[in-house]
């Protein structure tokens, strides 16, 4: 039914001017017309500004470039908690790099020789290490961190050098075979030479004699594992000097983080 039809039946029903049917139905429409009209934000109830999302803090960079005063500080460091560095002249040099390999022997860290912020940190808070012995000055060969020490007679660590020692393998050397170990165990300085050796096994640079023909010498390669035919190697810059500081008939201790027996005392009959 149209609109129209149903305004005259309303009309004859409740006797209303169809006219006047007409003016209430444009009102009515056009109220209905304005009040969709409105925004639908008008019509929705209020509500609290919801925050905002905070963002993120930006992520900060894993590691801040050392400096060259940082590095001047590591190198300072270094000495001062007993590695061998040569001069402390601010110089980031081989002695350095060496020194630093030792550090990162001895606190168990990857033996890389890059001073990274990571180890600088550690190296800022390490402390002077410990030896496995005190009483008589002597020597340590650490076989496991591939380090040496020289310990004073006050027990305190003075000096700490890399070392690479056997590399455990089987070599020939004039006709025979034997395997290249650095034996732990309790020796003693026996003798010293000046210079270079030449030796069946290669030259040797300022030996340090502690068991036959094993000695602590320089090498121009020491790699930070074990490569060695049973001497002990340590960095050319420091052989001289070591060779020097070093008298014959000082204990050398060579250990595999165990304390080896004392050497057996012989008594006369």
């Amino acid at each position: 039914m149209n609109q129209t039809n149903l305004l005259t039946i309303i009309s004859l029903r409740y006797q209303f001017p169809v006219r006047l049917l007409h003016l209430f139905a444009i009102i009515a429409l056009a109220s209905v017309t304005v009040t969709n009209a409105q925004p639908r934000s008008s019509q929705k109830r209020l509500t609290p500004a919801e925050p905002r999302p905070v963002s993120a803090p930006k992520r900060v960079a894993k590691t801040k470039p050392l400096t060259a005063a940082d590095q001047r500080a590591a190198e300072k460091r270094l000495a001062d908690l007993g590695y061998w560095t040569g001069r402390v002249d601010g110089r980031w040099d081989e002695a350095s790099r060496q020194a630093l390999i030792a550090f990162q022997k001895v606190e168990r860290l990857k033996p890389t020789g890059q001073l990274t912020r990571a180890d600088f940190e550690k190296l800022i808070a390490a402390n002077r290490p410990s030896p496995l012995e005190t009483g008589e000055a002597h020597i340590e060969v650490d076989l496991v961190r591939q380090a040496l020490f020289i310990v004073d007679g006050g027990g305190v660590v003075t000096n700490i050098l890399p070392v690479s020692s056997g590399s455990g393998k089987e070599f020939k050397s004039q006709g025979w075979a034997r395997d290249a170990v650095t034996h732990p165990g309790r020796y003693r300085v026996r003798e010293k030479l000046s210079g270079w050796k030449k030796s069946p096994l290669g030259e040797l640079y300022y030996p340090v004699y502690f068991m036959y023909g094993t000695a602590i010498h320089g090498h121009p390669s020491v790699p930070t594992r074990p490569a060695s035919h049973g001497c002990v190697r340590i960095p050319m810059f420091a052989a001289k000097q070591f060779n020097r500081m070093i008298p014959v008939g000082m204990p050398v201790i060579v250990h595999d983080g165990n304390t080896p027996p004392p050497i057996p005392t012989v008594t006369g009959h």
